[in-house]
């Protein structure tokens, strides 16, 4: 007898993107309306844990903004032929036995039927415009 398991993580997505996080002290210092901040790409970690992630959002043309469970955010690069909107209506992570998302090694599954490679993870820092 073989007994097999299929797992698949659906991924909520955000209708419109949400509110930046708490200001960290030196933020709380610097005067400035959040009008002049914007997300900027920086460095990001190969692989996540896929229990950090809580929601995406689709903010722009370069790939899908993940947030986490400590409100961090990160930005998920899809390989060619694969846009955000084709994520629109929501995806799918398969996970693997490690419980991670990795860049490079993992895809995302549209409910469109898209297929997308996760070709990098960039961390998403807020600062001034």
């Amino acid at each position: 007898m073989t007994i097999e398991r299929r797992v698949i993580i659906r991924v909520p997505m955000m209708n419109r993107p949400p509110p930046p996080p708490p200001p960290t002290a030196m933020q709380e210092r610097a005067p400035g309306p959040a009008e002049n901040m914007e997300w900027v790409e920086r460095k990001g970690p190969k692989c996540i844990k896929i229990r950090q992630l809580r929601a995406a959002s689709i903010t722009t043309a370069r790939g899908v903004d993940l947030m986490l469970d400590d409100r961090s955010r990160l930005r998920a690069r899809l390989g060619r032929g694969c846009g955000p909107e084709d994520l629109y209506s929501g995806f799918y992570i398969r996970p693997n036995d490690d419980g991670a998302l990795c860049a490079g090694r993992d895809r995302v599954l549209a409910r469109s039927g898209a297929d997308c490679e996760i070709t990098d993870l960039k961390k998403l820092v807020l600062e001034k415009k």
